[in-house]
């Protein structure tokens, strides 16, 4: 649909006009910068009180979020990806004409280049007074403005983009109105920057596995379909990593990791989206109980890295990551839960009918696995909110984990819960070829009516596994939940730059 410009962005188009007339460049291609507004502040703080320190000159470009116009004298302030400093303004400093163009053509959103020197103004404010400034870009639309309220004798700033769909559909704007917004994504970036140094300083070797495939694997999950014109193909996008990169230690490389994006074209929630960042990482010689220690010790060492301390409130909970995570069996949690002993129905059909005893619901064509998951999920999973790990899985929902030494019903695999979300899953790796063909051949006996949970036969990876794979632990995670965690966001949409929305006429 073709933009009409509503009465404002009218105005400011004719602004524009005026600015060209006027000779002025509304959209130049130089820019003379040399400070941030946080290193100009710094440098002022630097020298403060000593008077025989030379006046500092600065050149910073920014936002304009504020303006006072009191005639002779513009007070002003521009924001950038570092913070605010103000603007001192006098018509005496910058010339007549300047000075009228700065207070009647330049609008609150546009970016200006400021020179000048440091100083205190008579309130205690750092400040800029200006010499001379520039326009560097025009902002037709108007942003969304903050506005301020008092509460409980407080002044708070808070922001007239009150929809949350719309911020979600212009996070651009979300993110230049809201300063808290951008402080959850540069949190996001620091998480990122310091999962990767931990697993750089570990030796492992970050790698990048095709995100089209011929068989999707790696998890229990509806994939995006695709066609490939070119090689006439039908590819999906990836689920999961998991297959490639074990290939990868068939290969000899001993310890992988890669955070990229993953699809599964599954339902929306609070804490999903079929969208996500996963990381996974795989490493020869491991079992579970390693990757165990290793993943406490991955989370406690990030969170360090990116909040300064391992306790930090999550909704309506304190949450201490630094303690000891207590490690329990998924039959013990959920004895201890949900009160039922899954090991003394060990058939589909006696442990649907136990637990509908129970006032449990349990699908007519749900395997035993699974029942045993649906219960875990509903009676267990949220009421673990201090970092816990579940471990010691059902078979028959863990086609690609190695089993438990005399126990025909589990297997070797682990989950992590931290605020009543699964965190993050893990296996002893299976790397039995003859095993893992039987598996994938079962899974597609068992879910025969559920093609989501019937993982694909991949031939070419049981190839690569006859080719000789090392023993392994493996383990994957979600980034976007453990953003949510370390910035107190309750929707995964909330750490999404641009999460995908419905059309605005569904």
């Amino acid at each position: 649909m073709a933009w009409e410009p509503n009465r404002l962005e009218q105005q400011r188009l004719d602004k524009l006009d005026r600015l060209i007339e006027a000779g002025i460049d509304p959209f130049p291609t130089t820019v003379e910068r040399t400070h941030t507004t946080a290193e100009a502040i710094a440098a002022f703080a630097a020298v403060e009180g000593n008077d025989d320190a030379d006046p500092i000159n600065v050149t910073v470009c920014g936002r304009l979020v504020s303006s006072r116009d009191m005639g002779k004298t513009v007070f002003a302030h521009i924001e950038d990806g570092f913070g605010r400093i103000q603007l001192f303004v006098r018509r005496a400093d910058i010339g007549e004409e300047s000075h009228l163009i700065l207070r009647k053509l330049i609008d609150l959103g546009d970016f200006i280049q400021a020179t000048g020197s440091l100083m205190r103004t008579r309130t205690g404010e750092i400040s800029i007074h200006v010499s001379a400034w520039k326009l560097l870009a025009k902002a037709v639309t108007p942003l969304p403005q903050a506005k301020e309220q008092e509460i409980d004798g407080e002044i708070v700033r808070y922001s007239a983009f009150a929809d949350i769909e719309e911020r979600y559909r212009q996070r651009y704007a979300d993110l230049a109105v809201n300063r808290d917004v951008r402080d959850v994504f540069i949190t996001r970036a620091k998480l990122l920057q310091s999962l990767r140094r931990y697993f750089d300083a570990h030796g492992f070797l970050e790698v990048e596995t095709p995100v089209l495939q011929p068989i999707y694997g790696g998890a229990a999950a509806r994939p995006f379909t695709t066609y490939h014109n070119q090689l006439k193909q039908d590819l999906y996008l990836r689920i999961s990593f998991e297959l490639y990169l074990k290939r990868l230690l068939v290969g000899g490389i001993e310890r992988v990791y890669e955070i990229g994006r993953d699809f599964r074209n599954e339902g929306v929630s609070f804490k999903h989206n079929p969208e996500f960042t996963q990381l996974e990482f795989y490493a020869a010689y491991w079992n579970y109980e390693d990757v165990m220690n290793f993943v406490e010790n991955m989370i406690r060492t990030t969170a360090r890295d990116v909040l300064g301390t391992m306790k930090f409130t999550y909704g309506d909970n304190t949450i201490d990551i630094g303690q000891p995570w207590p490690r329990i069996t998924m039959r013990d949690a959920i004895k201890q839960f949900a009160e039922i002993d899954y090991m003394e129905h060990t058939d589909a059909d006696s442990l649907r009918a136990a637990l509908r005893a129970e006032g449990i619901d349990a699908p007519d064509k749900a395997a035993w696995g699974q029942l045993v998951d649906a219960v875990f999920s509903s009676h267990v999973e949220p009421r673990l909110i201090q970092p816990t790990i579940v471990y010691d899985y059902p078979r028959d929902i863990s086609p690609l984990a190695k089993r438990k030494p005399g126990d025909g019903f589990h297997v070797e695999r682990f989950e992590y819960f931290i605020a009543g979300m699964e965190m993050g899953n893990s296996f002893t790796e299976l790397n039995d070829p003859i095993d893992q063909q039987a598996r994938f051949e079962l899974m597609q006996e068992l879910y025969a009516s559920d093609a989501d949970e019937a993982h694909p036969i991949d031939d070419d990876y049981l190839r690569a596994m006859r080719y000789g794979m090392p023993p392994n632990g493996g383990f994957g995670t979600g980034i976007d939940r453990l953003a949510m965690l370390f910035t107190n966001q309750q929707s995964i949409r909330d750490v999404l730059l641009f999460p995908h929305l419905r059309d605005r006429d569904m």
